[in-house]
């Protein structure tokens, strides 16, 4: 063999090397990594809990980030997207059903409006009943998911239940159908009679996002995601800890979005413009991710990579993660064609059961039919650190965590690039 070619073997097999061993988007340093995570799980950020002084600078932090690595800001001159959620008290106004005044105190309406007047029958309006004895919640939860406006009629012995009820279906945004809940008759053929007026109590919240635009397909957007709020402080462990500083949930997430953001900025070659969000009040409700929904049209959305929990190993070891709703469209196929070569390897969710697919930011677009999916190595069975006092740093590996972030840089390359188009979610899941 001669020497060109013995070099030329050479360079092969070390490139080879080099793949397996993922130095692949080697410009995402384990250095850089640790260095916003520690930023972000920090003491100084006080959990970072929805309306919080910690968030506030967290929000600050990744706008700072994103502004240094000469991103654009997604919203006008503002990398802070703001919006208004409402928590809505029913005021003065009167309701019957069949004719029989129902007491104030018994009704709860979630609306962004400060007047709701209905009169049932109504064929825009959804009545769902829970009946003496049965157990409200599934019938709670397709009414949350509920596209239009709607009633819940509970019996009145479900009085306990409509307490929590009203705790749960508690905040509303601008553009969300009007749900009314009344602790009444159940009668199927209900006449129901209202005219109500509400106090609205607005409260201000921020998304942090970044756009890079395409180069040749400006108008077709991947989004990658992820949530930077946590819990803040709770009941304390048995140190004494009651600081939930979020290490892996989500600030993890939100460091892979940042270090992301950084390295296709580098590159500068995207096809399809790429968005960076950073979504807050992920944890009491989704409500920036479904705000920022209403910001794009999602048949312009060729794929959401929502990344949640990264900072420990999954249930296969290191270099492995898992995707929900693998099953629901191609894009996880897609992501492992592009690792080929590689010894990183994504596996469908382990954990159906728990239905992560619906659990995550990822859900309000994946709805809408986008192929809009969750890139996770918590073991939801096992995780003890999961929203307690623990989840610091110090509990996460952060070689490995930088090795999924440049497994995904990896594995988004040819949608990125435009040469892919995942498949859209069926209409079966969107309507769920």
């Amino acid at each position: 063999m001669n020497s060109r070619l013995i070099t030329q073997t050479l360079l092969a097999a070390t490139g080879l090397l080099l793949s397996a061993s993922g130095t692949y988007a080697q410009t995402i340093l384990v250095e850089e990594v640790t260095r916003i995570e520690t930023m972000l799980s920090s003491d100084a950020m006080e959990g970072r809990a929805t309306f919080s002084p910690g968030i506030e600078k967290a929000a600050d932090f990744i706008a700072k980030e994103f502004n240094a690595a000469g991103l654009k800001p997604f919203a006008a001159n503002n990398f802070k997207q703001q919006f208004a959620i409402f928590q809505p008290t029913v005021v003065s106004g009167n309701l019957t059903v069949n004719g029989t005044a129902v007491p104030l105190k018994n009704v709860h309406v979630l609306s962004a409006k400060s007047q709701v007047s209905m009169q049932i029958p109504n064929a825009d309006v959804r009545i769902f009943r829970v009946d003496a004895g049965e157990n409200p919640m599934r019938v709670v939860s397709a009414v949350n998911g509920y596209k239009g406006n709607c009633i819940l009629l509970l019996d009145t012995s479900q009085s306990e239940m409509f307490g929590r009820i009203k705790r749960f279906l508690n905040t509303a945004m601008p553009n969300d159908p009007t749900k009314v809940v009344i602790l009444s008759s159940t009668a199927a053929d209900a006449q129901i009679n209202m005219d109500l007026h509400l106090d609205l109590h607005a409260s201000q919240l921020a998304n942090v996002a970044a756009i890079i635009p395409g180069k040749s397909r400006p108008d077709e957007y991947v989004i990658f995601s992820a949530h930077y709020d946590h819990l803040g402080y709770g009941r304390p462990d048995a140190k004494g800890d009651s600081l939930y500083n979020g290490a892996n949930d989500d600030a993890s997430g939100t460091t892979a979005v940042i270090a992301l953001s950084k390295y296709f900025q580098q590159k500068n070659d995207n096809a399809r413009t790429l968005v960076f969000v950073a979504f807050t009040a992920e944890e009491r409700g989704g409500y920036g991710s479904k705000f920022f929904s209403g910001t794009l049209a999602p048949e312009k959305v060729m794929a959401m990579f929502n990344i949640e929990m990264i900072g420990t190993d999954s249930k296969w070891g290191t270099n492995s993660a898992y995707i929900t709703g693998f099953e629901k469209s191609d894009m996880g196929s897609i992501m492992q064609k592009n690792l080929a070569g590689t010894d990183f390897t994504y596996h469908p969710d382990p954990y159906p059961q728990q239905n992560l697919f619906y659990r995550s930011d990822n859900a309000t677009l994946a709805r809408l039919g986008v192929p809009a999916h969750t890139i996770s190595t918590s073991k939801m069975d096992s995780e003890p650190h999961y929203h307690k006092a623990s989840d610091e740093i110090g509990t996460l590996d952060m070689q490995n965590m930088t090795q999924i972030i440049r497994s995904i840089a990896l594995s988004s390359k040819s949608i990125v690039a435009g040469t892919d188009t995942p498949s859209r979610v069926a209409e079966a899941d969107t309507n769920r």
